[in-house]
């Protein structure tokens, strides 16, 4: 009889992991508190479109899926910048054509990975809410019985979100640190229809940003032609979701701010009225593992705001370390969860941090001549030194070097550039990262 782990959580992160267990033959058993959204509603307004990206390209590759999730993906070459004045200019991720997002739903990618977990064996139990754990069992409510029952769980893996029941047991445990704190932003997700042909209203290959420093509206493209758009914006102040009290409140608000964006939204009074404005979370926690029990993976154990596009690519990064821990070290499940612990926790604190500061820029700098000039040098040192030079994006988005290795490198670049800007040349920038990069 083959080993059963248990995952809390049905989401992107649980069904993946969940694919990978099965593949290695293990009886896998998934509890998810929401209905199947396979075949149920899915609450609206609440889902930022993803950007998919090297990381999770790669989990999904070891799990065989990356083929299928890219045909149903729109590649995004830049961030097309919207001026207040109407103006668009695109800023391209990367000089190779091949490095670039991909948009994609996120309920269509949990739905390929619902199918692709039954497939493999994995048995998805919905309507049941994680209550708590127990020694080797996990505690069940089904919200439609209201029955509560004890399920066999040996090991147990917590992908259940950024309020995750499992890891609400671990707090309760001795020495267990978490930190969990929201910014003052909130978003509200907003809608561009189609064109009556089809066709998106606007460039398609693109991340839509309308950068308004306190504040920003962005685009993602759909695969029906649509656009889902998030509005950032502040709770309280003069320019704020609490300002915006009455329907021509929103239009006006809108018509100031993105003129060239309430053109292509006919439906912008209603999906203001009826999508809620959600909160930005960011968590850390320690120890993300219970002896060889249970270990945490996902938002469960390092949520983190959307400002760097890699919520997901980590939490797929997640699924590809654990699985590469087990295949290297179990049956000894203390050391799997050990050593897939210490490989994430300080790659994903970096993530946290990279993830605040890319929102500061994202609503603001991408439009200063200072961050303009900064990406074309790094753009043109990444030419001349292929081998030693990468911006800070291209070495997070693009690679798969360590999220806290990626920030250190960047660090040590950053001090080359300045010792070169005395001297007067980017060809000295290069000379000196190499000199730099010898004291780490």
């Amino acid at each position: 009889m083959s080993e059963r782990i248990v995952v809390a959580g049905a989401g992107l992160a649980g069904s993946l992991m969940a694919v990978l267990l099965a593949r290695r033959g293990y009886d896998v058993q998934v509890y998810e508190r929401r209905g199947d959204m396979r075949r149920e509603p899915v609450g609206r307004g609440r889902s930022i479109n993803l950007a998919l990206s090297t990381r999770g390209l790669h989990a999904l590759g070891v799990a065989g899926l990356r083929e299928q999730v890219l045909a149903s993906g729109i590649p995004m070459h830049g961030r097309m910048i919207h001026s207040l004045d109407g103006g668009t200019e695109l800023q391209r991720y990367s000089t190779d054509p091949g490095e670039h997002l991909n948009s994609v739903s996120r309920h269509d990618l949990n739905v390929l990975l619902l199918n692709e977990a039954e497939k493999a064996g994995v048995r998805i139990h919905f309507h049941e809410k994680c209550l708590g754990v127990e020694p080797g069992r996990l505690e069940v409510l089904n919200e439609e019985t209201r029955a509560v029952r004890s399920v066999d769980a040996p090991r147990i893996l917590g992908a259940d979100g950024a309020y995750s029941a499992v890891r609400a047991w671990m707090q309760r445990r001795d020495r267990f640190d978490y930190h969990q704190n929201y910014l003052d932003w909130g978003y509200k997700e907003l809608h561009i229809p189609p064109r009556g042909n089809g066709r998106h209203r606007i460039f398609t290959n693109a991340l839509h940003i309308w950068p308004r420093h306190d504040f920003m509206l962005i685009a993602l493209p759909n695969l029906d032609g649509s656009f889902t758009c998030t509005l950032f914006l502040p709770f309280e102040g003069p320019q704020s979701f609490a300002a915006l009290k009455t329907d021509d409140d929103v239009l006006r608000f809108f018509t100031r701010q993105f003129p060239d964006a309430v053109a292509h939204m006919p439906t912008l009074v209603e999906d203001y009225r009826h999508n809620p404005v959600s909160s930005l979370v960011y968590i850390r926690c320690a120890p993300w593992h219970v002896e060889d029990r249970v270990a945490l993976l996902g938002d469960a154990c390092h949520a983190v705001v959307p400002f760097y596009g890699q919520g997901m690519n980590a939490a797929f990064e997640d699924c590809a370390a654990l699985d590469e821990c087990i295949d290297a070290l179990a049956p000894d499940w203390q050391k799997v969860f050990e050593t897939y612990a210490g490989m994430r926790k300080p790659n994903t604190d970096a993530l946290a941090d990279l993830s605040l500061r890319n929102f500061v820029e994202m609503r603001g700098r991408v439009v200063s001549p200072l961050y303009l000039a900064k990406k074309k040098a790094d753009d043109v040192l990444h030419r001349l030194f292929p081998d030693h030079w990468s911006s800070l994006y291209t070495m997070v988005t693009f690679r798969r070097i360590p999220y806290a290795e990626a920030v250190e490198r960047a660090r040590r670049q950053d001090l080359a550039l300045g010792l070169a800007a005395g001297a007067g040349g980017l060809l000295l920038a290069g000379l000196a990262l190499r000199f730099t990069s010898r004291f780490r």
